[in-house]
């Protein structure tokens, strides 16, 4: 996932200065919780009623609600109210000083389950059936001591949330260290106790709702803290935008049925502009190395849809609430396709690959990439995720200083996502690459088999890989490698964002604020990555969508891609997972994987944790101390990790896992991409990277 040299040179470059952000008050703000504008998040209070959106709403922001940076730019990116609704995946937060969970008795990350405890102090609730959804709850952790940060409470759906539908968040008992009660903020506690008056009056007759919903679920009105509610956007808020620009595009290639797996019209315009044939002396895996170019339809404002361009919409009908990107021209960009050696004698099976983060297609021809073509003959095809590439560092830095430019992000994420599905095509078109002397042998056959296309992520790759999967109308299995969901909860657990922070602090200085900003971005981030995608990526496809298997390959206390996210990601798939989980000792779990299903069909979708085991030697395996730099425990020949944390903090002890190549994986990926789950770990016992013997 990481993308340090580049994120280190753009930060030289940019030679950001460091000031404090200024504290900005306004109007709008929801009065139940003072420590912030935008607290409680996400908020009905934060809605105006829409004619012709699918909730019926639309988000109401104004920049005067935001925190500013350091140059006074509110951090508000006005894309955000074209949404109808917040994040299937929300960052539910309210400010709750000296707030102790455990004395509260709040579900913790390692116990799920208990979110229906009778006397669960944190309930988010369905508004429609009352019924409680599994969440769990942790206060935002600060390890470097930050004065006035502490006290954010941050709920987390363990599954994503209908979408379309309102939630309420109960809040009820709440207790100190010394398990004292916490008292409610004077605004709430007049609004609950029937004694609000004047402006307050108004918001109480808007959360009249939540405590209706609060009591049908048996709650008593004297005990809760705090309550609001929200309305998740819709399928079609978070969807049309990319499917909407697919559509266009197949369409003009003459395909307009996108259900029926069938190649139907022409290839992608393409080019190939370079050929590296290989001895077997000089590369045992790879006999070709291809590289061109693809062009298809821009959607982004700047010109061959360049890092910062953002989407312009169509004007649409009076009564019509739609975000339809209007084309821009059309865009170039190169693509790379590795040809195993076996190829020359059996077509290889091509798969479209997905690199990290920040990365670029060169990470397709790794030596663990080669490797596993040449296992299994598979043709490796990739290019760059755009929004998240090599190339979008500088985009990246500068939205890091100023969040009110964020939707570039997400809107060229989606771009990305268009251009990898026609490199599909081309991949597969019987006009299409294998048209091309490149892709023919020396006899003239080709060298990719065209019958079935699948795709592989890894890191990045398997976080926007369920998007691109839920998108796709060409392939219908998916493998993700070290995968997640949910960049506002994966940045905080992750050590690559130690290499943002030296950007994002200096631009806005306080803690909380930046806390908050990240679930705030996280629902225009959705449609940019799996988090608003995940819920239609297997079994419920979008429209005009063939239904799609996944196989998530995640590893135990990953130091880039938090499990608790992959773990997320296979609940909302409604994904199998392998057992035994996890080997006794390597998880704090109370049950481990809660809400995912233990067995299941062969040809399903599955989740499977792999483990590089406790910090030890490598040589006689002895356990070694998993303190210290991981610089040291490397010199001291140190391998394995401990389990992660589990407060919203990076691992960073022991040997990270993240990119542990592992030919076990390779053959279960291989397995499925042919069409179904085969276990490649012995009976009765965790898997295991090959690192750690069995």
């Amino acid at each position: 996932m990481r993308g340090t040299k580049l994120l280190a040179l753009a930060l030289a470059l940019t030679g950001l200065a460091v000031a404090p952000a200024a504290a900005s008050a306004a109007s709008g703000c929801d009065p139940i919780d003072p420590r912030a504008c935008l607290l409680p998040w996400p908020n009905n209070h934060f809605t105006a009623k829409q004619k012709g959106s699918a909730t019926g709403l639309r988000l109401n922001l104004r920049a005067s609600m935001f925190p500013k940076n350091t140059k006074g730019r509110p951090a508000f990116p006005a894309d955000l109210n074209r949404s109808d609704g917040f994040s299937p995946g929300p960052q539910i937060m309210t400010h709750v000083k000296g707030l102790d969970l455990v004395r509260s008795g709040a579900v913790p990350v390692t116990d799920i389950g208990s979110y229906a405890s009778r006397d669960q102090p944190v309930l988010l609730l369905d508004a429609r059936t009352g019924r409680r959804q599994p969440v769990w709850a942790e206060m935002d952790a600060n390890p470097d001591g930050e004065p006035g940060s502490d006290g954010l409470l941050i709920v987390r759906p363990a599954r994503n949330l209908a979408e379309g539908r309102r939630y309420v968040v109960v809040l009820r008992d709440l207790k100190d260290s010394a398990g004292k009660a916490i008292p409610s903020s004077p605004a709430f506690a007049k609004i609950r106790d029937g004694k609000a008056t004047g402006a307050l009056a108004a918001r109480a007759r808007e959360l009249r709702g939540a405590f209706d919903v609060a009591a049908r679920a048996g709650v008593k009105r004297s005990s809760i803290y705090l309550t609001w509610d929200f309305t998740v956007s819709s399928e079609r808020g978070l969807t049309e935008r990319a499917l909407a620009m697919r559509n266009q595009s197949f369409a003009g290639l003459g395909d307009r049925n996108l259900a029926d797996l069938k190649v139907a019209g022409r290839s992608p315009a393409f080019r190939v502009d370079k050929v590296t044939d290989y001895t077997e002396a000089e590369n045992q895996n790879l006999m070709r190395r291809v590289e061109g170019t693809l062009t298809v339809p821009c959607y982004l404002s700047s010109a061959n849809c360049a890092p910062g361009g953002t989407f312009r919409f169509e004007r649409q009908p009076a009564g019509r609430f739609a975000s339809i990107p209007r084309r821009n021209g059309s865009m170039s960009f190169p693509f790379y396709c590795a040809i195993p050696r076996a190829a020359e004698q059996s077509p290889a099976r091509p798969v479209i690959y997905g690199h990290g983060l920040l990365g670029n297609p060169a990470e397709s021809f790794g030596s663990g990439n080669q490797t596993f073509a040449r296992l299994h003959n598979i043709a490796f095809c990739a290019t760059r995720e755009i929004g998240m590439s090599d190339e979008d560092v500088p985009n990246a830095i500068r939205l890091l200083g100023d969040l009110s430019l964020f939707a570039s992000f997400p809107d060229r994420l989606q771009q990305g996502f268009l251009n990898q599905l026609m490199m599909g095509r081309a991949m597969i078109h019987p006009a299409g690459f294998t048209a091309d002397a490149a892709f023919k042998g020396a006899g003239g056959q080709p060298l990719l088999d065209t019958k079935e296309l699948a795709f592989n992520g890894n890191s990045q790759g398997g976080i926007l890989g369920p998007a691109i999967t839920a998108l796709a109308p060409d392939f219908t299995r998916s493998v993700y490698g070290v995968p997640g969901m949910n960049y506002s909860m994966l940045l905080p657990r992750s050590i690559d964002f130690d290499d943002y922070e030296l950007i994002f602090k200096p631009a806005y200085s306080g803690r909380l604020e930046r806390s908050m900003l990240l679930g705030i971005i996280q629902t225009l981030w959705d449609r940019g990555e799996a988090n608003g995608w995940a819920l239609h990526a297997t079994d419920d496809p979008p429209p005009g969508t063939p239904k799609h298997k996944a196989l998530l390959e995640i590893v135990v206390g990953d130091h880039q891609v938090s499990q608790y996210s992959g773990e997320a990601l296979a609940r909302t798939l409604g994904a199998s997972v392998r057992t035994p989980v996890f080997t006794p000792g390597r998880s704090d779990e109370t049950t481990p994987f809660w809400g995912v299903r233990t067995g299941g069909p062969a040809s399903g979708s599955w989740a499977v944790m792999f483990d590089s085991g406790p910090c030890r030697k490598a040589f006689d395996q002895q356990p070694l101390e998993c303190t210290g730099s991981s610089r040291a425990f490397r010199d001291a020949g140190g391998v394995g990790t401990p389990v992660p944390p589990t407060a919203p903090t990076a691992p960073r002890f022991g040997q990270d896992p993240h990119g542990i190549f592992d030919l076990a994986r390779g053959e279960q990926a291989a397995a499925f991409f042919d069409g179904s789950f085969r276990d490649v770990c012995p009976a009765g016992v965790a898997c295991r990277l090959s690192m750690w013997p069995y």
